[in-house]
């Protein structure tokens, strides 16, 4: 089996399928009013006033703005036109947004500030080179912080 070259559905590797990729259509190129339109009409969960209107992802513990959201699909794509968050590998859609309230920009802080603090205490890896190692578990217990952080506000919101 070869990969696709249109849009690749797997990629293989001397005629075996090494892995299934998924490839969504590209970004819809659309006005700043014209995308407005489209995050009042496809938000359903909350108002957008314009496009620096800022929501806190619950999937990918960001802040984005409407700017940054990625709109895709439309006539000229593939189906019905979509929003998804920004950030790279994230396919979070408007219901895990939520509004960048005083309380969660605070609950955000307070989870960085004691991720930096828990691994300034942390001596840091050295390799051969007297070169600091980044040690990938204390993103994991950040992310996993952020995760329950996001499960509280799913619940109330």
């Amino acid at each position: 089996m070869r990969e696709s070259t249109v849009l690749p559905i797997v990629r293989a590797v001397d005629e075996k399928v090494i892995f299934r990729v998924v490839a969504l259509s590209p970004p819809t190129r659309l006005s700043d009013d014209e995308k407005l339109e489209v995050l009042r009409r496809l938000d359903q969960f909350r108002q957008w006033r314009s496009l620096d209107d800022e929501r806190y992802c619950l999937v990918c513990g960001k802040i984005i703005t409407g700017r940054q959201i990625q709109v895709a699909g439309g006539t000229r794509g593939n189906g019905a036109l979509r929003v998804s968050c920004p950030t790279q590998g994230c396919n979070s859609i408007p219901m895990d947004w939520v509004l960048t309230t005083n309380e969660i920009l605070a609950n955000v802080e307070r989870l960085a500030a004691e991720e930096r603090k828990a691994s300034a205490s942390k001596p840091a890896a050295v390799n051969g080179d007297s070169k600091a190692i980044h040690d990938d578990k204390s993103d994991e217990r950040f992310v996993s912080r952020l995760r329950k952080f996001a499960s509280h506000l799913m619940r109330t919101a």
